[in-house]
């Protein structure tokens, strides 16, 4: 495992850019993964088994630790000494803010060596052929890959609520498009409801397009925002029902399935605390 620190060259106007320390870093793979993580303790090993487990193991997974004060880096660190043969790298990202972490990763790829990104989350099973769907994505021409969401099965959900929130996830795909905040003059193609734990994106088109916004979950959604900004780039993006991710439904079990969606429809509804772990 290799642990290098955040920052190095400049960005425009003289700040370090994320993810890049020059001449201390080994080259990533072609692919590279970012996954984000605050206090994942209870989760974080299952999502690495899960990557462990791909089929296309050809692949740089980067663990971005955005302040977590419980064991998971501990955790990251056993699992990279178990798995030698997998190339698992943990930076540090202090700003909290799902957005700044994911950036710091998927910087981390780009200015690496990386030809692809991908993104899931320290709380997310992707299927054993995830990392192979998004490669032959990419070889069919795709420049950035929705996948297809789906709750994960070990949360104790029972068939239909499980089938009730993949309704629900289509439902707000719908009226994605029809959103006026997604709107407006400039767009190449549809918008495209892009899930921020199950996708995928060409290095040069994440740089070109200015990446995830360095927000917090609280402030914007950062993966619909990358969505609109490559929207005005390119028209070679779609979505993918078999790039599968099985994301958790704790918010959903936390705060009930209306309270969930009105969150992630431009956060009507605003709980006190966000993180549920």
């Amino acid at each position: 495992m290799t642990a290098p620190v955040p920052g190095g060259e400049p960005a425009p106007g003289g700040e370090p850019a994320p993810g890049r320390v020059p001449g201390s870093v080994p080259p990533v793979r072609a692919l590279c993964v970012a996954m984000p993580a605050l206090n994942e303790e209870k989760l974080i090993r299952q999502s690495l088994q899960a990557l462990a487990a791909q089929v296309h193991k050809d692949f740089t997974l980067v663990v971005v630790d955005n302040g977590s004060t419980d064991t998971t880096t501990a955790i990251v660190a056993d699992f990279a000494r178990i798995h030698p043969a997998m190339d698992v790298r943990l930076i540090h990202e202090p700003q909290k803010g799902t957005g700044a972490a994911a950036d710091t990763g998927m910087r981390f790829g780009a200015l690496n060596g990386a030809r692809w990104l991908a993104r899931t989350d320290a709380d997310c099973l992707p299927a054993p052929d995830w990392t192979l769907r998004i490669v032959e994505a990419f070889d069919d021409g795709l420049e950035m890959i929705a996948g297809q969401l789906n709750p994960r099965l070990d949360e104790g959900l029972g068939r239909a609520s499980r089938w009730l929130m993949l309704l629900a996830v289509e439902v707000a795909s719908f009226f994605g498009r029809i959103r006026p905040g997604n709107k407006g003059e400039g767009y190449l193609g549809p918008y495209q409801m892009l899930p921020g734990c199950n996708m995928a994106i060409t290095a040069e088109l994440y740089l070109r397009s200015g990446g995830f916004p360095r927000t917090s979950i609280e402030d914007l959604h950062e993966d619909r925002a990358l969505s609109n900004s490559v929207r005005k780039l390119t028209r070679a993006y779609a979505l993918r029902r078999n790039v599968v991710v099985f994301g958790s439904c704790r918010r959903v079990q936390a705060w009930g399935l209306p309270n969930t969606l009105a969150w992630y429809a431009d956060h009507r509804f605003r709980p006190d605390h966000v993180d549920i772990r």
